[in-house]
């Protein structure tokens, strides 16, 4: 039956269609626990117009060459543009209440891929991340390489926020004040007027007073005014 031959050829099934296809490793440093050094001291120093291997040594205190591999990592991340000058990231980690969502967005940016496999990712404990790690990357579940990922992911973890977004609330808060000054301003006016005068209304009134520099006339209009309008 050729027809079924075809139909069940192991090869149309699991001949891999590119056996060539590169793979795209995610962010990560050999050396972590520079990674965090590096970290801790950008939140302490001033920002630099650009993040250069000079500005890691005469400003932050590293060994030259010993912490350039952190260059590309956070330009992975997006705390570096190309030009290594300073994201809007890079400045809200250096913000302490912004810190923990700063590194969380640059983690949606470096490690895509995960959140394609996985929104939550992050979660994961130790041994279903290395699982996702090693199905993503196709690393040796023995090599270096996966530790040196393992290892540049738990740096981030430890600032990583993930429960909100600063901003926006922020710009909810910032929304909010004047309203809120105007409702308690508003609720204070409206208090003293059933207080007071025992109704609860609003209105507007508006007067076209006449041109006369009559002091009389003025506190006519007025008596009229609490005595017909504004009576308890």
């Amino acid at each position: 039956m050729p027809f079924l031959k075809e139909t069940i050829n192991p090869e149309y099934y699991y001949k891999p269609k590119n056996k060539t296809m590169a793979v795209e490793f995610p962010p990560y440093v050999q050396s972590t626990g520079i990674l965090n050094s590096v970290l801790q001291k950008i939140i302490q120093a001033p920002p630099p117009p650009r993040f250069t291997q000079d500005f890691l040594t005469a400003k932050l205190g590293f060994k030259k060459g010993s912490a350039n591999a952190v260059i590309p990592f956070l330009k992975r991340i997006g705390f570096l543009g190309s030009d290594g000058m300073p994201t809007e990231l890079y400045s809200r980690f250096r913000n302490p209440s912004k810190a923990g969502y700063a590194v969380a967005d640059g983690m949606k940016i470096g490690f895509k891929d995960f959140y394609s496999r996985n929104e939550y990712w992050h979660n994961l404990d130790k041994k279903d991340l290395s699982g996702l790690v090693i199905e993503a990357t196709g690393t040796a579940p023995n090599s270096s390489t996966l530790q040196a990922i393992l290892g540049s992911i738990n740096v981030l973890k430890q600032y990583a926020k993930f429960d909100g977004v600063e901003d926006l609330n922020e710009q909810v808060e910032e929304k909010e004040t004047p309203l809120k000054a105007i409702e308690s301003e508003i609720i204070n006016h409206t208090k003293k007027t059933k207080d007071d005068l025992g109704i609860n209304l609003s209105y507007t009134i508006n007067l076209n007073l006449p041109e006369t520099s009559d002091i009389a006339v003025f506190d006519a209009i007025f008596k009229s005014l609490k005595e017909n309008l504004l009576k308890k």
